[in-house]
């Protein structure tokens, strides 16, 4: 059985096991980091330029590329904290790696 399972049961668990609420504690700000990368990849994939002339809408997409690297990028120093690492396995820093390899992906792609 996992270890979310038994959060959520009725059977009686360790009394030192206090890791489910530290667990919701620390998804927040994993979970807003990856929800401010989602959103900032989210713009710079959507900025289309009109032309080879279109400096602002390159710029756009660097930025929001950029912005979402550092957001993505803060949940990895988040995640290695070794407290953080044992209550927390490497599944949930899975989605803002992905974001963060699009975002730079991205950021390679634009042509500025």
């Amino acid at each position: 059985m996992s270890s979310d399972s038994q959060c959520w049961s009725d059977r009686p668990h360790h009394p030192d096991d206090d890791r489910c609420p530290l667990r919701l504690i620390l998804a927040v700000p994993v979970v807003l980091l990856t929800v401010v990368s989602a959103f900032f990849l989210w713009l710079a994939i959507n900025t289309r330029p009109d032309g080879d002339w279109d400096q602002a809408a390159y710029g756009g997409i660097e930025r929001g590329s950029a912005l979402a690297v550092v957001s993505a990028g803060a949940v990895g120093p988040l995640w290695l904290v070794p407290s953080v690492r044992r209550v927390m396995r490497w599944p949930w820093a899975v989605p803002a790696v992905v974001l963060g390899v699009a975002a730079v992906a991205r950021w390679v792609s634009s042509g500025a």
